[in-house]
C-alpha cells in the first residue's frame, strides 16, 4: 500500500521538528529522503531509496541519503534492519502496524511481516519471570518463502562443516 501526500506530510513535519530541536537545518534533500521512506510500506535499502528519488527527478548523492537515514534512525522515526544481505534496510515506525516481526526468505530476499499476540505474551511472561522490563524486541525468522519452496529451492548450510561428517 502506497501512502498519499496527506499521509506523509505529518511524518515529514515530525522529522523537521526533530531536526530543528537538534539545531540542524531542515533541507529539501532531507525532506525528500524522509518522504521516500515514509511513502513506502516496504523495507527499503539505500539503493531502493535512491531509485525512488531518481524516479521522482530528485538527484541526491548516496552520502546525503546515508546521513539522512542516520538522522531518521536517531530520531526514532525509522528502524534499521540487517537481514544478513550485506546491506541494511530501513522501515518507518509510524506504520499502521508498528509492532510486528519479520520472516526473511533466504532465496528471494522477500520480507514478510507478521503479528503474533502469542509471541507478545511469551515475551511479557518471560520478562516477568526474570524480573526484566523489556523496552522492545525483534524477531527475525530466516528460511524459505512458499514461492521459493515451490520452485524447489533449498537452504544451503553456511557454517563450518565437521571433518568427520565430510569423510
Amino acid at each position: 500500500m502506497k501512502y498519499g501526500p496527506a499521509d506523509i506530510d505529518p511524518y515529514v513535519a515530525i522529522f523537521a521538528r526533530y531536526l530543528r530541536e537538534q539545531g540542524l537545518p531542515v533541507t529539501r534533500q532531507r525532506a525528500a529522503v524522509a518522504e521516500a521512506v515514509f511513502s513506502s510500506p516496504n523495507h527499503q535499502s539505500v539503493e531502493d531509496i535512491d531509485a525512488e528519488l531518481r524516479d521522482n527527478n530528485v538527484r541526491l548523492g548516496k552520502a546525503t541519503i546515508y546521513r539522512t537515514l542516520e538522522l531518521l534512525v536517531r530520531s526514532g522515526l525509522v528502524e534499521e534492519h540487517d537481514f544478513g544481505e550485506g546491506f541494511k534496510r530501513f522501515e518507518h515506525r509510524l506504520s499502521r502496524n508498528p509492532i510486528h516481526h519479520h520472516m526473511v526468505c533466504m532465496d528471494s530476499g522477500e520480507v514478510i511481516e507478521f503479528r503474533s499476540e502469542e509471541i507478545a505474551r511469551i515475551v511479557e511472561e518471560t520478562a516477568a519471570r526474570h524480573g526484566f522490563r523489556p523496552a522492545h524486541h525483534k524477531l527475525v525468522i530466516f528460511g524459505l518463502s512458499r514461492a521459493s519452496q515451490e520452485a524447489g529451492r533449498a537452504v544451503k548450510y553456511r557454517g563450518i562443516t565437521c571433518p568427520i561428517e565430510t569423510a
